[in-house]
């Protein structure tokens, strides 16, 4: 049970790119469309589109290298917020827990899942301000053409 556990905490806070993916290729499930996911362009989207878009050689670097190195830093933090789950997990299966100790793990916990949080932000801010306007309304035509009617 542990490790499904752990891994399915590890899934729910590295959706952030993939709920952006999802929302460029379904629709959304809350009533109308997400303000904030439709504000950025996830790397797929982008790569997928890069010749309709008119990516240049240099955009196309500068994209590979900003990925490259958030997959770097999502891979480490992952493997970091592993390990504070399982002592996590340690501490709330403890016939009595301790209050204190169990909430000081938690914010070990939300730490790290910040972090991820903000990496994939600023992965998408990146993206997005490496864009012309211009690429960024044929990205938008693209994704509005593969929403469902």
């Amino acid at each position: 049970m542990k490790p499904k556990l752990l891994c399915a905490f590890v899934l729910i806070f590295l959706g952030a790119i993939a709920a952006a993916q999802a929302q460029a290729q379904q629709p959304p499930q809350q009533p109308g469309p997400d303000p904030f996911g439709q504000a950025f362009f996830p790397p797929e989207l982008v790569m997928q589109h890069q010749e309709e878009i008119g990516l240049t050689a240099d955009q196309k670097t500068y994209l590979k290298t900003e990925i490259r190195q958030a997959q770097l830093k999502f891979t480490e933090t992952q493997w970091k917020l592993q390990d504070e789950m399982e002592k996590m997990v340690a501490l709330v299966k403890q016939p009595r827990v301790d209050e204190q100790e169990a909430l000081a793990q938690l914010e070990k916990v939300l730490t790290l899942e910040r972090e991820i949080k903000r990496a994939q932000i600023s992965l998408l801010v990146h993206i997005k301000n490496n864009l012309t306007p211009e690429q960024q309304s044929k990205l938008d035509d693209i994704r509005s053409r593969a929403a469902p009617k």
